[in-house]
């Protein structure tokens, strides 16, 4: 009887219900897998070889679909070289992080400051601002300044001191007085050539340079900038995830930030897997240069100023493409202000600072700031826009180094800090209607 039993019991004991186990993850994606094995020795390379291994990591990360970008990112593990350089193009899609970037140095200075306040803001104590106060790029320099105070000025809270130091005998000299004088940050400089003289090296301050060259931020500092590549990468975002656009006919200017901003969409959207069927220069003959492409275009890239832009669009109506969604770089406006000799660029559309065309917070609107001084008019509103959010993204690094998904809602555009140091701009998007810009809200595009 015994036996029976014990019999028994091990034949329950084999029916006893097995815990499946849990099937594995899905493999990352082979682009993925390719993108990590270059990320892993990019530490090791520098100057022209870096950069073209960031071209070919950013490549392969742009064919991913955004949820097989996102799920990857998600997966990497801690310390991956690979995923500050997949969140980076997360955020230029407008998605969410995962996680926070992997960084070396989060404070910018800042951990001798008080505390920050409920939103972030935690202001340095004393800053050192770098501008060509003098020669050749003095008025561009101006409207930076008057845009910083305005936003300086405009703040009720604890301010830091503040002293301008020009930069047209040198920036690494004037970063050096800056650092000398007991400030502990420091705002540019301007130029390209200045900001890659400055990360050369270990800056003497962190600081949070106007502009972007060659060289990548050190840590502990970043770099903000309003460069025809950026636009042109979120001209080629638009058109790929907003238009969903497959074939796209490119015309051109021949002047450099036309060139530079053409090029950046270019890439990007043939690394979106969008194919540019044709690049035409403005002053070719557009009927005869539609005729022959190879394929028909899906939209139309408009890399003009207005006055040259207002020459072609009759030209796309004759050759038959006058329906095609039609966008364009902040050129646009350039040669506009008179509405009924602009009603020939109703339709387009294209990127703009959100201050020239709708209030932001901290500054009265474009027109009344206008009346009051030179630099918030005309051309040079870009730049004091730039120079109003420079003062903000002083008081908020921290913030947005350390809450993922931070944001800034700037006079520029939407700004967030990427893992590199780099401040990543989403700018507004207006369509002209009835020779006027009009702004387009979120969805309405």
């Amino acid at each position: 009887m015994r036996v029976l039993l014990f019999i028994l019991m091990l034949a329950l004991a084999g029916c006893a219900t097995v815990a499946p186990t849990a099937p594995p993850p899905p493999p990352y994606a082979a682009a993925t897998v390719q993108a990590q094995a270059l990320a892993a020795g990019h530490g090791t390379l520098a100057g022209q070889a870096r950069r073209d291994n960031t071209a070919a990591i950013e490549r392969l990360l742009a064919g991913l679909d955004d949820a097989t970008l996102a799920r990857d990112a998600a997966r990497l593990p801690a310390g991956d070289p690979l995923y500050n350089f997949a969140g980076r193009v997360l955020l230029r899609r407008g998605l969410p992080l995962p996680r926070g970037f992997d960084r070396g140095d989060a404070s910018f200075g800042a951990t001798n400051r008080p505390a920050a306040d409920a939103d972030g803001y935690r202001p340095p104590l004393k800053v050192g601002v770098l501008l060509p106060l003098s020669g050749g790029q003095a008025i561009a320099a101006q409207a930076v300044r008057d845009g910083y105070l305005a936003g300086y000025y405009g703040e009720s809270r604890r301010r830091p001191q503040l002293k301008f130091y020009d930069t047209a005998a040198g920036a690494k000299a004037a970063l050096a007085r800056a650092a000398a004088d007991g400030n502990d940050f420091a705002v540019g400089p301007l130029g390209r050539d200045e900001v890659d003289a400055v990360f050369a090296g270990e800056p003497a301050l962190p600081l949070l340079a106007l502009n972007r060259g060659a060289a990548t931020p050190s840590p502990g500092s970043a770099a903000f900038s309003l460069s025809p590549e950026d636009e042109g990468i979120s001209l080629a975002q638009y058109l790929a995830d907003e238009r969903g656009s497959k074939r796209v006919l490119l015309i051109t200017g021949s002047e450099d930030t036309q060139r530079r901003t053409a090029d950046a969409a270019r890439r990007q959207l043939e690394n979106r897997g969008v194919a540019v069927i044709a690049g035409i220069a403005a002053n070719e003959q557009l009927g005869d240069a539609v005729r022959q492409l190879p394929q028909p275009p899906d939209a139309v890239l408009l890399v003009l100023k207005g006055t040259q832009a207002k020459l072609v669009t009759p030209q796309l109506a004759l050759a038959g493409l006058g329906a095609l969604p039609c966008v364009a770089s902040s050129q646009i406006v350039s040669g506009t202000g008179k509405p009924a000799d602009d009603t020939a660029l109703d339709g387009i559309v294209f990127p703009t600072e959100p201050w020239l065309v709708q209030r932001v917070d901290g500054l009265p609107a474009q027109a009344a700031a206008a009346n009051r001084v030179d630099t918030a008019k005309g051309p040079a509103a870009r730049l004091f826009a730039f120079g109003f959010d420079a003062w903000r993204l002083t008081g908020y690094l921290e913030h947005l180094a350390l809450q993922p998904n931070a944001a800034i809602a700037g006079a520029t555009g939407r700004l967030r800090l990427d893992g590199f140091g780099n401040i990543l701009r989403r700018p507004a998007w207006s369509r002209f209607t009835g020779g006027v810009p009009v702004p387009l809200a979120d969805g309405a595009r």
